[in-house]
């Protein structure tokens, strides 16, 4: 009789180890975050750690990209199930102060805060993360000129600016939670500012 010698399996559940690093990297940002304190969260060897994930960096892009599916999905969503634009727009900047300011989770945003500080051997975090707010400002604009082709902003509405000032208040309740803002306070300051929508011609 021969048996099938079997790989040994992991001693750890990976989706937990990836919050566990998710959250150390949203509150202490990637230099600040080392591979110790990531085992050590994780509760795993660094020799696991590498064989599940690669390096730090190849786990912090994952923790990145599970990031934007999980605690950051609520801006696409708003904007994609909303078929009012302004409404879209609203929520958003609304559930931005409620999850910015949630106590079971770092202050802020990941993408927003992760990289505040870098250095030269680090560039191309920021740079990542520079790209994915790009991204994110583009389909803010992408769903901009579609509200302005199908009349709901005016004709003239220039949906660039409108929204990198999206982008922008976005980037703005991120810091202000991470500096202690309530949720109140932030979800007042969303109210405020949508009254710069432009409202069409009548």
């Amino acid at each position: 009789m021969t048996t099938t010698k079997r790989g040994r399996p992991r001693s750890f559940d990976r989706e937990v180890a990836l919050v566990q690093a998710t959250l150390l990297f949203w509150q202490h940002g990637y230099e600040g975050t080392s591979v110790a304190d990531l085992t050590a969260a994780m509760g795993i060897s660094p020799p696991s750690l590498y064989a599940a994930f690669g390096d730090k960096r190849a786990l912090f892009t994952e923790v990145v990209d599970r990031y934007g599916s999980t605690f950051g999905a609520f801006m696409g969503n708003a904007l994609a199930e909303e078929s009012d634009a302004r409404t879209g727009f609203a929520r958003m900047l609304d559930e931005a102060a409620v999850s910015y300011t949630d106590p079971t989770h770092p202050a802020g945003c990941l993408v927003i805060s992760a990289a505040t500080n870098y250095s030269p051997g680090t560039a191309d975090v920021e740079r990542d993360l520079r790209a994915r707010r790009a991204a994110n400002t583009g389909s803010f604009e992408e769903r901009l000129n579609e509200a302005k082709a199908l009349g709901s902003l005016p004709a003239g509405t220039d949906t660039r600016a409108l929204a990198v000032y999206f982008a922008a208040v976005v980037q703005g309740l991120s810091q202000q939670a991470r500096d202690g803002a309530t949720t109140e306070e932030l979800r007042r300051v969303a109210a405020y500012a949508m009254a710069v929508w432009p409202e069409p011609s009548s």
